[in-house]
C-alpha cells in the first residue's frame, strides 16, 4: 500500500490522506487514532485481497461494533451513516516493494464504504480503478439491492442484480464476492450509461484484467499485527500450536520447531537473532534446551551474555529481565523466511533500553530494504532518530522517499494526519505542525535553564 484514505472512521471525520512507504512510522500523543489507523489497514487488506468482511473486534485491535467505529457528528446530526477507507497500491501482494519507485508508478486505487447491518460494519460500496478503467459495486443491506457499474475509455455501463440468485455478501460465512465474479455474472446484461455504446469484448477483457490480476485471487498471507505488550516469559514451555498471534505466544514453539526439525534454517535464524542481540546489548547467544528425549517434550529458551573472552552463564528467559522476552516475538517475526508482506507493530520499544530501541530502528530499515512493508506505531525518539541517521549515512539501501513519518495531531474532537518526509540529511520535511516537537523543545530548554 502506498497511500491510505479515511473518512468518518473513529476520530477521523474529514477525509484524511496519508502516504505509506516501505517503512512508515506513526507518531503522536496517546489516543490520536494510531491503533485505529493500523486496524483499518488490516481491514482493507481483508476486503481487497482476502474477500472477507473484516472483524473489527479481532485482536489486537478491538474497535467495537459499528456504533463505536463510525464518527459521531454530535448533537442532532448524530452518527454518520457510513465510514469509508481506501488505498493506492503500485505493488501486488507477495512481490517485493520497489524502493523509491512506488510514488512514480501508476497505482491501483481501491476503496470501500461500510454501513451498519444489525451491529456489524459490512462493505456496501467497493470501487476499484486503474488509469481509465473502473468498477463500482453498490449494495443496500436493508432491501438487499445490488448494482454494478463499470467504465473504460469507451464509456460506462451498469447492471442491476437479481438478489434471488445473487448476493455480493455472504454474511453466514463473512465472505465478500470478488469483483471478478461480480463482473462475470453481469457481463451479458451490462446496460450503456450516458450515451455510451454497447459494451464490446475488448472492454470486458480490460475490466477482467483490472479486477483479476491483483484483486481476483485470494491472498492467504495476512498482515502480521503485534500487540503493544507481548507474552510473558516462561521457565519451561510445552509444545503447542504455532499459529501466529498478536502477543507472540507462538514464538517459543516456532523457535523450538526450527531448532529440532530444520537445522539449516535454525543456523541462519540463530545468527540473525544473535546479531541483533549483540547490536542491542540484550544478549550474545540464544539456545533451545530440550528437556526430554523426544521432539514433543518440554523445552527451555536460554540466552547468555559474555564479558571479554569469558563466556557468560546460560540464563533462562525468565531470569534476564522483561526486555528480551518482549522484543523476541518482534524480531523473530521479522527474521522468519515466510514473514508476512505487511507487518503492523505497536510500540515495539516496550521495556527496552534506549540503545536497544535504536538497534530496532536499524533492524526496521534493513527489513524494509529487503522488500517487506513495515507500519510501526512508536513513542520512541531513539527509533525515529536511528532511522533518520541510517538513511542519512547510507548504512542501509533506503532512500529518503522510502520512509514516511505520519504525525497524528489532535484538533478538538478530530485528528489530522500529517505526512512527513526525510531529506538526504535526515531532516524532517513536509507540513510539520508547530506542536510536533514542542514538548521536547520545552523539556530541553528547561534542562538548560532557558
Amino acid at each position: 500500500m502506498d497511500r491510505i484514505t479515511l473518512k468518518n472512521f473513529r476520530c477521523f471525520h474529514e477525509e484524511q490522506t496519508a502516504r505509506l512507504a516501505p517503512l512508515t512510522l506513526l507518531v503522536g500523543e496517546n489516543s490520536t487514532g494510531k491503533t485505529s489507523f493500523m486496524s483499518m489497514i488490516r481491514a482493507l487488506w481483508d476486503v481487497a485481497y482476502r474477500h472477507e468482511v473484516p472483524d473489527f473486534k479481532e485482536e489486537p485491535y478491538d474497535l467495537g461494533s459499528f456504533d463505536e467505529i463510525v464518527y459521531n457528528l454530535g448533537g442532532k446530526k448524530g452518527k454518520a451513516g457510513t465510514f469509508e477507507a481506501g488505498f493506492d497500491s503500485a505493488t501486488r501482494p507477495g512481490r517485493k516493494l520497489r524502493l523509491s519507485k512506488t510514488n512514480t508508478t501508476q497505482a491501483y486505487h481501491f476503496e470501500v464504504a461500510f454501513a451498519k447491518d444489525e451491529t456489524v460494519p459490512i462493505p456496501v460500496r467497493r470501487h476499484l480503478a486503474y488509469e481509465k478503467l473502473w468498477i463500482k459495486e453498490f449494495f443496500e443491506p436493508k432491501n438487499r439491492n445490488c448494482q454494478l457499474c463499470v467504465g473504460t475509455e469507451r464509456g460506462s455501463w451498469e447492471f442491476q442484480f437479481d438478489l434471488q440468485r445473487y448476493s455480493p455478501l455472504d454474511l453466514t460465512h463473512y465472505r465478500v464476492e470478488p469483483l471478478f465474479y461480480s463482473l462475470m455474472k453481469a457481463r451479458d446484461g451490462l446496460v450503456p450509461l450516458n450515451g455510451s455504446k454497447k459494451i464490446v469484448e475488448r472492454d470486458l477483457e480490460q475490466l477482467f484484467d483490472l479486477c483479476s490480476e491483483s484483486f481476483g485471487i485470494r491472498v492467504e498471507k495476512r498482515p502480521y499485527a503485534s500487540a503493544p505488550v507481548r507474552s510473558r516469559p516462561r521457565r519451561t514451555y510445552d509444545p503447542a500450536r504455532m499459529s501466529p498471534d498478536p502477543e507472540g505466544e507462538y514464538v517459543p514453539m516456532y523457535l523450538a520447531n526450527v531448532y529440532l526439525r530444520h537445522k539449516e534454517i535454525w543456523g541462519s535464524l540463530k545468527n540473525k537473532l544473535e546479531n541483533f542481540g549483540k547490536a542491542s546489548g540484550l544478549f550474545d547467544e540464544i539456545s533451545i534446551l530440550p528437556l526430554g528425549k523426544i521432539d514433543s517434550g518440554p523445552f527451555q529458551i536460554r540466552v547468555r551474555k559474555s564479558g571479554g573472552r569469558r563466556k557468560g552463564l546460560w540464563r533462562n528467559l525468565v531470569d534476564v529481565g522483561y526486555g528480551v522476552s518482549q522484543v523476541l516475538p518482534v524480531i523473530t517475526e521479522l527474521f522468519r523466511q515466510d514473514t508476512a508482506p505487511l507487518v503492523l507493530l505497536q510500540q515495539p520499544e516496550v521495556h527496552l533500553h534506549p540503545s536497544a530501541q535504536a538497534a530496532l530502528g536499524s533492524l526496521f530499515c534493513q527489513t524494509a530494504a529487503q522488500g517487506s512493508q513495515l507500519i510501526i506505531e512508536t513513542h520512541s525518539d531513539y527509533i525515529l532518530d536511528r532511522v533518520r541517521m541510517d538513511v542519512r549515512d547510507g548504512s542501509v539501501p533506503l532512500k529518503p522517499d522510502d520512509v514516511s513519518i505520519l504525525f497524528f495531531e489532535r484538533r478538538a474532537q478530530d485528528v489530522c494526519i500529517h505526512s512527513l518526509r526525510l531529506d538526504k540529511e535526515g531532516n524532517i520535511l513536509g507540513d510539520v505542525p508547530p506542536n510536533y516537537r514542542n514538548f521536547f523543545m520545552q523539556e530541553t530548554q528547561r534542562s538548560l535553564g532557558l
